[in-house]
């Protein structure tokens, strides 16, 4: 009974429905744009959901510093890919992200401190380009910015939520299987 209850917890955080691409948003509230953009494609989605999860299975200050690393260097890199700065590779640099994050919680290896903040860091920067360049020409930046801040945060928060349940009632293989999952879409993210 209990493996069921947390496959469809897993199912529920790692297989959301496919929701709208990312560019087109024609919202004239830079606000809501922000908000709906990481929501609104399966590798945001995906990613950030897994860092919450990961982050759920780390031990003390990792718990509160891999989600805050990667907001921090998200918003960092969003003001480059607004600015213009070309970067190439940035939708492979993100399907590697969640391939990676996928992995990491189906082997449930342990990493050094040090490696857990940059990995995060790492994938949070091509995340953050992504949200820069995809920003609506007409909006506030400073709006657009908060608004995908915080459904960042949210997404971190519901798989931190998700992941914690799991590990608090020992789902460690609903855990590992929604790891090879979210590696597997990962690597479909990759394909042309």
């Amino acid at each position: 009974m209990k493996t069921r209850h947390g496959i469809a917890a897993v199912l529920t955080t790692f297989l959301p429905a496919l929701a709208l691409a990312h560019p087109g948003h024609s919202l004239s509230d830079g606000f809501t744009a922000g908000v709906l953009h990481p929501l609104t494609g399966i590798d945001h989605l995906l990613a950030m959901l897994a860092v919450g999860v990961w982050a759920a299975r780390l031990e003390g200050r990792l718990r509160w510093l891999v989600p805050v690393s990667f907001i921090g260097l998200m918003l960092l890199s969003a003001v480059v890919g607004m600015s213009g700065l070309q970067i190439g590779a940035i939708e492979q640099g993100i399907a590697a992200s969640v391939c990676v994050l996928g992995l990491l919680l189906a082997s449930a290896v342990r990493l050094p401190a040090a490696l857990c903040v940059l990995l995060t860091g790492g994938f949070a920067l091509f995340h953050g380009y992504a949200h820069g360049v995809e920003a609506p020409q007409q909006v506030n930046a400073m709006l657009y910015m908060s608004g995908f801040a915080l459904s960042t945060i949210a997404l971190h928060l519901a798989g931190f939520v998700a992941g914690s349940w799991l590990v608090r009632h020992q789902q460690q293989a609903a855990l590992r299987w929604g790891g090879v999952a979210m590696a597997v879409g990962g690597l479909a993210l990759l394909a042309p």
